[in-house]
C-alpha cells in the first residue's frame, strides 16, 4: 500500500481534533434533550461520557489504523 501524503496524514488527524469536541458536545445534547424530555437529571452525564468514550473509540481506530499501515 502506499504511504499516505503528509497533507492527508494532516487532514485525517485534524479531522480527529474535531471529532472528540464534537462527539462530547453531541452526547451532551441528546442526554439535555432527554433530561428535559422525561424529566430528569443524570441523562445528561450518561450521554456525555457515551461521547467521550466514542470520540476515543474513534481515535484509537484511526490510530491503531495509521500503525498497522506504517509498520508493514
Amino acid at each position: 500500500m502506499p504511504k499516505k501524503s503528509f497533507s492527508v496524514m494532516v487532514g485525517e488527524y485534524t479531522s480527529l481534533a474535531f471529532l472528540l469536541p464534537t462527539a462530547t458536545f453531541v452526547g451532551y445534547v441528546i442526554g439535555y434533550l432527554l433530561d428535559k424530555a422525561f424529566g430528569t437529571h443524570f441523562l445528561y452525564i450518561v450521554f456525555l461520557l457515551l461521547g467521550i468514550a466514542s470520540g476515543f473509540v474513534q481515535l484509537v481506530r484511526q490510530l491503531q489504523r495509521d500503525t498497522r499501515n506504517n509498520g508493514s
